[in-house]
């Protein structure tokens, strides 16, 4: 059966999660309802993604040590992360998935996380579940997300690391778009809720956001082309807090 664009518009009402695709292909043309139509049938076949990381996780070494792992779970900031490069040598291992959401992370922490024991994770999420990526989302709804993942990582004896929304900036053309969509009231106030509830629990808050800020609050404008991926000196800066904040972990678990 032929896909129509009012039958796209049919899914996408139904559908709020979708809005992220609207959002980003405004214009009714036969190609931009292709991608629509394309990004809705793959959400109805597996919305968190599992089929992403399904084979790379049953092809990790079997001569790796457990206890050398760290997994990094997010969203598009650590699907571009290197890890490989930032950690050399390290056995850090990248579930990141662009445009991805604390509900669809959730649903993929078991097979993601939990299933290759780690000896810690470092989460960093939260921008694009303000930005509306997966239909609108409470702050609440969001904290009880985070709270999840924490609270399935404690029970298996993985350690757990929040990593702090980044800053944003519209500075560039390009920038423009995300920063419409993310506000910085939000990302501060899930910061705060986030340092907070790491410290009642026990867990590590690695603040990346009070390091990468200018003098104006927002992104340093050389940290990242677009306002919000971080380029190689952001990645940079990044990776020697996460080592640090993974050493302090790390002694910190039982």
């Amino acid at each position: 059966m032929q896909i129509t664009c009012v039958t796209v518009f049919v899914l996408c009402s139904v559908f709020s999660w979708s809005q992220v695709v609207l959002q980003a292909l405004p214009a009714d043309t036969v190609e931009n309802c292709q991608i629509r139509s394309s990004t809705m049938y793959k959400w109805l076949q597996d919305w968190p993604n599992l089929t992403r990381y399904r084979q790379a996780d049953l092809n990790l070494p079997a001569d790796e040590p457990e206890d050398q792992r760290v997994v990094f779970m997010g969203d598009s900031i650590t699907d571009s992360w290197n890890l490989s490069r930032y950690f050399p040598g390290k056995a850090y291992i990248n579930r990141g998935i662009s445009a991805q959401t604390t509900p669809q992370m959730l649903l993929r922490f078991h097979q993601d996380v939990v299933a290759l024991k780690p000896k810690a994770v470092v989460i960093l999420a939260g921008t694009n579940d303000i930005a509306g990526n997966t239909g609108p989302l409470s702050m609440a709804e969001i904290e009880n997300n985070y709270a999840s993942m924490a609270d399935i990582a404690r029970a298996n004896h993985i350690a757990v690391i929040f990593s702090s929304i980044l800053p944003i900036n519209n500075y560039t053309p390009a920038s423009q778009r995300f920063f419409a969509e993310r506000s910085m009231d939000k990302i501060r106030e899930l910061n705060s809720w986030l340092k907070s509830y790491a410290q009642q629990q026990g867990d590590i808050y690695l603040d990346y956001y009070s390091r990468m800020l200018d003098e104006k609050g927002f992104l340093k404008r050389e940290l990242a082309e677009d306002g919000l991926h971080p380029n190689a000196v952001g990645y940079g800066i990044m990776a020697e807090m996460a080592e640090r904040a993974i050493s302090t972990a790390v002694g910190q678990r039982p």
